[in-house]
């Protein structure tokens, strides 16, 4: 009886999960059930699987609407109907083809309200009534009509509050108060769940409508196999000829990679051909390969990092950079017979170039095959709070105070009500949108699955997220993005421009454990470089003495959350720096984890346990940690796991108090370690920017600044390179380009750093200087670029017009003059046929900090002083940055600019760490416990007095805070006479804060792992 379902997957309009549709259909005893979400086949996968564990037959279709009118309702009557009508609303969301009226999809029923009843129905075409229509019926141009319709009972919701929830949901959708929500926009009050036999009676005075409805419901089936693959299966038409191509380009790739005679390498490549071949993965791996063979002839960078760089046939096609041999890394973990869900190789490219590789796949591989996969961008309780209120018409005083405090508890019975269901909304689908980076490239048209959807980034995306593509059978290709890539690339393209330097930065062979890169690394001088230059991170570095590629491996590894959190980090560092201070405790872990110190850092670790201790298969040991990762995680699944593990340790001899220590561990560990052939390529990466930081470092600061910087603000790089050696200079309309950008040791600021000068405008400054030839003072200036006067000061101000060797105040007096009553259309007349007046001006003196402060009020940092030039007071501190080892667990006094500081959650409340420069320009850290933030807090961006004892952790050293108090600017001397001006400048002067909202880190004692001999 119920032909029209919606679930919340109906977007602003149904309240229902599938989960719940289902459940109230199978209480009521329901036999076979509907789903038509509007405009949408989200939820018809996950509908058929939940259907059919309640022994419900599933059908499924469209209830097709233009804004809130409804045309009609497409039933499938089998799989292709779907196809059918996914075929039509993508013309619609991708073309801007209309929708038709009466639409020809034969193979589906079609259903349309009383109001959109067609000339001639055709045979599969049906009206529906709903129960509020039925004295209709005794209308002669009605009644004739009662052999062709069907019942129509929707289903939105299910409780008076829910009826409640939509009408909130069609309020936020149509952006209106809920009292003026018009009937049109919801729906009627009785689309609930009623059992078949209620509405059976209800219709019962019709019984040929009662028969049409079953006969409809009799002639639909939704037969779909699930996890069958769906990608496009052959790269060159066949699996034989997909097997013959991959075969020679692995072993070409073997003999460019390790050369003719490498015995292990050719055994490893036969090996994970087999199972390639076995698993119908060769077009996988080609199409990828094809991809990267694009790519390279582009001249564009990638990284292949994930699991597949565990793979070495992906390592000899160039996919990945990762020796799996030199790592020990093994294949298992990203394919084996064993693994039932689908592999993916994760690819970055730089953000600039990222877009034309999906032009290219989208070209290639047809637009009618290829999209990306969706994501349900869901309501978030803090951000629909506010929504919720808007509906409920509450002033903008009342959802300012409630979005701030969202939990609050309000007498207002109004704000409850708000209260309550944004509650119940949250986890509610909002809108469909672009899955970050997940593509699928089908064998069959995608329609055949889905309808598509055109975002505003102008790819179109499949109506299901990454979850239900791989249910259904589809992997996806990661095509990501990354600015590290970006500064490598513009960094390797400014060397040749400038210098006529060629760098084979691809080549990592110069790179990868360079000696000089080592030195910088073990120093923690990373700023600017992939991966490796937060704060921690350098803390890390330097904690470890880092120098060497695979500890750079393992601490890319460590450095993260879960791993961080479980407390090996900490016990990591105490292993590196005291190798005689600790005992293996079975010679499993010395032999196969002595790399990392007996320590399962890495996934892969995992596995290696699991075979060499417990002599379970390595297919075996990647099924043992993705049982324990979470991943597919289900009880039975990870009990049938765990008494394999111990029944194969008891074969292998070992004392079942060791082998559930050994399992304990593996269990704690396996839920939060890395891949680490992903640690490995993010290691690659962070040599590749760091060569190019040791050896071209204002080229590369120059090329971080243009792509964005990573980790710290555009001043942090500025300063950087003024501690290699380069000369900032403020933007000038004859040097700068809108990027930053460099002669010799100068560097130009780009015009892009000036946020009051529209983008486009500086773009043009030097477009037209190119070609027209440079601005010979600030009046040719105005005459060849549109600009308005509150433009043309902020270029004053910044010094733009120094070549011209005008001082700043006659430079602001001429343009007010010139352009002070301008208007656009008189600009040929007034500046080409007018003679320019002369003007004497009166000598204004400036003072030598003024230009500081037009650089903080225009940039937010100043460039011709140091904030240390600008304080009231002489003193600089008592120690140096770099003479803190030396103070160990002494008191020091010191003067320093905030860089950035982190929040993070303790035991006892909020805690900091903060990364300050002292007056040398050197980098320190410290430590901010909550009782010491109560007293002395942090005032925003600036110079600090600092008071503190200096603790040095394994060559690190962090001084914990007792007092620090922010030092005072002198008073701006452009507004000498003006009180409230004079300290305004100080404000804009700005820090870099970052938020944790992890557990505390363990202490030593907590983290339990034994340092002792267990056998």
């Amino acid at each position: 009886m119920f032909l029209n379902c919606h679930s919340f997957h109906s977007l602003r309009y149904g309240t229902l999960s599938i989960d719940d549709l289902v459940a109230q259909a199978s209480a009521l005893g329901v036999k076979e059930l509907v789903l038509t979400d509007i405009n949408t086949v989200t939820g018809v996968y996950e509908f058929k699987k939940k259907c059919e564990e309640n022994n419900i037959r599933p059908i499924v279709g469209v209830e097709v609407r233009m804004g809130s009118e409804l045309y009609y309702i497409a039933i499938a009557k089998e799989f292709k109907g779907l196809s059918e009508v996914n075929r039509m609303l993508a013309s619609y969301n991708c073309n801007g083809i209309e929708l038709p009226s009466q639409p020809p999809l034969v193979d589906n029923f079609i259903i349309y309200p009383l109001a959109k009843v067609p000339e001639n129905l055709r045979e599969n075409e049906y009206l529906g009534i709903y129960e509020e229509e039925l004295n209709l019926l005794i209308r002669p141009e009605y009644k004739k009509l009662i052999p062709k319709m069907v019942i129509l009972c929707p289903i939105t919701f299910s409780t008076k509050k829910e009826y409640n929830l939509h009408r909130i949901l069609r309020a936020i959708d149509n952006n209106t108060l809920l009292s003026k929500l018009s009937e049109k926009e919801v729906c009627r009050k009785s689309e609930y769940f009623r059992s078949p036999e209620v509405i059976q009676e209800i219709f019962r005075h019709y019984p040929q409508i009662i028969e049409n409805t079953k006969e409809v419901l009799s002639k639909c089936r939704f037969e779909f196999e699930f996890g069958v693959p769906r990608n496009r299966k052959h790269y060159t038409g066949t699996k034989v000829d997909d097997l013959k191509l991959l075969t020679r380009l692995a072993y070409a790739g073997l003999e460019r990679r390790y050369g003719r005679n490498h015995e292990q390498a050719k055994q490893r490549i036969e090996k994970e051909l087999k199972v390639i071949n076995e698993l119908n993965f060769s077009g996988y791996f080609l199409i990828t390969w094809d991809i990267i063979r694009y790519s390279n002839s582009m001249g564009f960078m990638h990284v292949g990092r994930g699991s597949g760089a565990n793979s070495i046939v992906a390592y000899c096609l160039g996919i990945t950079d990762i020796c799996p041999i030199e790592l020990d890394l093994y294949f298992e973990r990203f394919l084996n017979l064993n693994r039932k869900s689908p592999p993916d190789f994760d690819i970055d490219w730089s953000w600039q170039e990222r877009d034309i590789i999906l032009d290219y796949i989208f070209n290639r591989y047809g637009k009618n095959y290829v999209a990306f996969c969706g994501t349900n961008v869901e309501f978030k309780y803090k951000s629909i709070i506010r929504e919720v209120g808007k509906a409920f018409g509450l002033p903008k005083e009342e959802l300012d105070e409630l979005s701030k405090n969202p939990e609050k508890v309000f007498r207002d019975e109004i704000i409850r009500q708000v209260q309550k269901y944004g509650r119940l909304l949250e986890k509610f689908p909002n809108q469909r949108s672009m899955h970050s980076c997940g593509i699928i490239i089908s064998e069959e048209p995608l329609t055949n699955f889905t309808a598509l959807e055109m975002p505003p980034k102008g790819f179109p995306i499949v109506q299901w997220d990454m979850h239900v593509a791989e249910e259904i059978g589809f992997e996806k290709f990661d095509i990501l993005s990354q600015r590290g890539l970006g500064t490598i690339n513009d960094t390797v393209r400014l060397l040749e421009e400038k210098r006529g330097i060629k760098v084979n930065i691809k080549d990592t062979s110069i790179s990868k454990d360079e000696q000089k890169c080592n030195e910088y690394l073990s120093q923690g001088k990373t700023i600017g470089c992939f991966y490796i230059e937060s704060p921690a991170m350098r803390g890390l570095l330097r904690r470890l003495k880092c120098d060497n590629y695979k500890v750079l491996v393992a601490a890319s590894s460590i450095i993260r959350p879960g791993v961080a959190q479980s407390g090996m980090m900490r016990e990591y560092i105490f292993r590196h720096n005291n190798p005689d201070k600790f005992e293996y405790f079975h010679p499993v872990f010395e032999k196969q984890l002595g790399e990392t110190y007996g320590i399962m850092v890495y996934q892969e670790d995992v596995i290696k346990i699991a075979l060499h201790y417990g002599g379970v298969s390595a297919a075996d040991g990647d099924i043992l940690r993705r049982a324990m990762s979470g991943k597919g995680r289900s009880l039975s699944a990870l009990q049938k796991v765990k008494d394999d593990f111990f029944a194969s340790c008891k074969q292998q001899g070992h004392p079942e108090e060791l082998s559930a220590e050994i399992y304990r561990q593996i269990e704690s560990f396996a839920g939060y370690s890395f891949c680490k052939a992903h640690s490995a390529s993010y290691a690659v990466e962070s040599y590749q920017s760091l060569y190019l930081k040791v050896y071209y470092p204002l080229e590369f600061i120059v090329s971080a600044i243009n792509n964005m910087g990573g980790f710290y603000r555009t001043e942090v790089y500025i300063h950087e390179a003024r501690m290699s050696g380069g000369k900032i200079l403020n933007p000038c309309v004859n040097k700068s380009e809108y990027e930053t950008t460099i002669y010799g040791d100068e560097i130009y600021l780009g015009l892009m750093l000036l946020e009051k000068v529209e983008s486009k405008l500086a773009q043009l400054i030097p477009t037209e200087r190119k070609a027209n030839g440079e601005y010979r003072s600030m009046e040719d200036f105005i005459k060849r670029v549109p600009i308005g006067i509150e433009t043309l000061q902020t270029l004053i101000f910044i010094g733009a017009f120094r070549f011209s060797g005008v001082p700043k105040n006659e430079l602001l007096l001429k343009a007010r003059i010139l352009l002070g009553d301008f208007k656009p259309e008189k600009r040929f007349r007034t500046l080409f046929e007018e003679p320019v007046k002369e003007f004497k001006f009166p000598e204004l003196k400036r003072n030598i900090f003024e230009d500081a402060f037009d650089e903080i009020e225009i940039l937010s940092f100043p460039v011709s002083s140091t904030p240390f030039d600008l304080l009231q007071t002489k003193y600089r501190g008592t120690v140096m940055a770099k003479d803190l080892t030396d103070h160990h667990k002494k008191q020091v006094k010191m003067l320093a600019y905030l860089i950035s500081r982190k929040h993070v959650p303790t035991k006892r409340g909020i805690m900091y760490f903060g990364t300050w420069i002292d007056v040398e320009g050197n980098y320190f850290d410290t430590a901010h416990f909550p009782d010491c933030l109560e007293k002395y807090p942090f005032q925003g961006g600036g110079c600090y007095l600092l008071l503190g004892i200096v603790e040095v952790d394994f060559h690190f050293p962090t001084i914990t805070i007792t007092k620090m108090a922010k030092m005072p600017f002198i008073a701006d001397p452009r507004y000498s006479h003006d009180e409230e001006k004079k300290y305004e400048a100080q404000q804009r002067i700005k820090e870099d804060v970052s938020m944790t909202f992890r557990a505390p880190y363990p202490q030593e004692h907590e983290i339990g792992l034994p340092r002792n001999k267990m056998f």
